[in-house]
């Protein structure tokens, strides 16, 4: 910073589960940034394959690793470092997944800017925008469907055609910033959904205390894989996203309608699974609407 003003510091959470290779490049791109971050939190989340070899060949003097019992999900395993990282005293929490790469300035470029909550811009290994964070994340009218009507991605197009920022009504946990402030005043991420949707529920959370989210255009993520979120409905993922979806419209619904949706959504999946989906995505959703039903108790706004 400017003037002499030492920079604020910064703790890095990783959350990784059997992808070591994945990890050794996130980590080599961490290296390679111009500002080095003072800590890098990652949380293995009980790896089965050449992770713990990964990391023990690493010699950064900045990587601090927790190796869980068991698999905690994403959920679970962010939840658990940003306590870490805010325990340890860091002004800045960055979240990401272990598929992602920044630029070398990406660090530069979101310290640069004085806001509380930011999120990095991820394109694809070709260069093309690929950040699906939310610009309009409806939670008021019962007829919106999915609630995320409109994306950094369909909004630009282009990382080019960006202003310098946009406001987000959600964001990923890949690139996600807050100040520690942040989580002072609306807890840690909820590991109870443990795949899909913390990140979106911590978003929702931070916006309704009164914190804006933005997305920095100048500020490079390189996603490593493509994306793949429209995964079989029947199966097990499917579960957890009509589970979380579920939950966040029980907890966050701005009126009744929007709160009762989840049930039209289920009713529509059983009646029509003869012809999609079939009795595994009936069962799913049923399942998934008794179960988010259990989690519209909001999460503990304090950390101690």
């Amino acid at each position: 910073m400017s003037g002499g003003t030492p920079r604020e510091s910064v703790a890095v959470v990783v959350v990784t589960y059997n992808r070591a290779d994945l990890l050794d490049r996130l980590l080599d791109g961490l290296a390679a940034l111009t500002t080095q971050p003072d800590a890098v939190l990652v949380i293995d989340n009980a790896s089965s394959d050449h992770t713990p070899q990964v990391l023990a060949a690493r010699t950064e003097p900045w990587l601090r690793v927790t190796r869980t019992e068991e698999n905690l999900g994403g959920a679970g395993g962010f939840s658990l470092g940003v306590r870490q990282a805010y325990d340890g005293g860091w002004d800045r929490i960055w979240l990401m997944d272990d598929d992602v790469v920044p630029a070398p300035d990406c660090l530069d470029v979101l310290l640069a800017q004085d806001e509380d909550c930011l999120m990095a811009v991820r394109e694809d290994r070709s260069g093309r925008l690929c950040e699906k964070a939310a610009t309009r994340f409806d939670l008021t009218h019962p007829w919106a469907i999915k609630p995320k009507t409109a994306m950094v991605e369909t909004d630009h197009g282009t990382r080019a055609a960006m202003p310098e920022r946009v406001e987000l009504e959600n964001v990923a946990f890949e690139g996600f910033m807050c100040r520690r402030g942040v989580v002072q005043r609306i807890g840690l991420p909820d590991p109870s959904y443990f795949i899909f949707y913390d990140d979106v529920d911590y978003a929702v959370r931070a916006r309704r205390a009164g914190f804006r989210i933005w997305a920095v255009r100048d500020a490079v993520l390189v996603r490593q894989l493509d994306f793949d979120q429209q995964h079989d409905l029947a199966g097990w993922k499917g579960y957890y996203m009509y589970r979380n979806l579920f939950a966040v419209h029980f907890r966050y619904g701005e009126n009744a309608l929007v709160r009762a949706k989840p049930w039209l959504v289920a009713l529509a999946v059983v009646v029509l699974s003869p012809l999609r989906g079939g009795r595994a995505e009936a069962r799913n959703v049923i399942r998934a609407i008794g179960a988010a039903r259990a989690m519209r108790t909001l999460p503990p706004l304090s950390v101690d």
